[in-house]
């Protein structure tokens, strides 16, 4: 259990804080800005996931950097992940802030790609990540994020920061996991 490890282990911890913080009815009061309210839970919450989402690179460096990568690691980190933003999908479905068809089309991403990597692991293959999936990646934390945080500071311009990311981060879910598909379908394909 090295120091990437538990950087990993402690961004599963923290997803039923925030979740806590987003579902929980807690009566904190709203937070005013500017004419618009953003409950002081979701506040907390949404702090709470960005730090999740935070430690996701900060694991990775450590580990390569120090060489210090493990097959716990490999297993873990991508749950880690996958964990992480599933259960953000969900609460802002149960939230109202988020279709959920988009979170559908998120969470059958991973776990096509999951799959497909289970397949490649068991032949002795690790497939790395893409860097359109890095993107995808990092335009869905950017999204749960300003969704989150019910659009501010960009509501109080009348910018749809928060839809617009969304729907970057779907596009760019589905462009991504196709382009993982067709660069792995020889894995898919293969029978022993």
């Amino acid at each position: 259990m090295n120091i990437p490890n538990k950087i990993t282990i402690s961004r599963i911890i923290l997803i039923p804080l925030f979740m806590f913080f987003l579902l929980a009815p807690l009566n904190f009061g709203d937070l005013l800005i500017v004419g618009h309210e953003l409950p002081w839970a979701h506040l907390l919450g949404a702090l709470l996931f960005i730090l999740a989402a935070s430690t996701d690179w900060l694991d990775g460096y450590y580990a390569r950097k120090y060489n210090l990568v493990t097959n716990f690691g490999k297993f873990i980190d991508p749950l880690a992940d996958k964990l992480l933003m599933t259960a953000a999908l969900i609460a802002l479905v149960q939230l109202g802030l988020l279709y959920a068809w988009i979170a559908i089309i998120i969470i059958s991403r991973e776990f096509a790609v999951t799959g497909i990597r289970l397949v490649a692991a068991a032949d002795g293959q690790v497939i790395a990540a893409s860097n359109l999936g890095k993107w995808k990646t990092v335009f869905q934390i950017i999204a749960v994020s300003a969704l989150m945080l019910h659009n501010l500071p960009f509501a109080i311009i009348g910018f749809p920061f928060a839809t617009i990311t969304v729907w970057i981060a779907t596009i760019l879910t589905i462009v991504s996991g196709w382009d993982y598909f067709v660069k792995n379908k020889h894995i898919i394909l293969k029978s022993k």
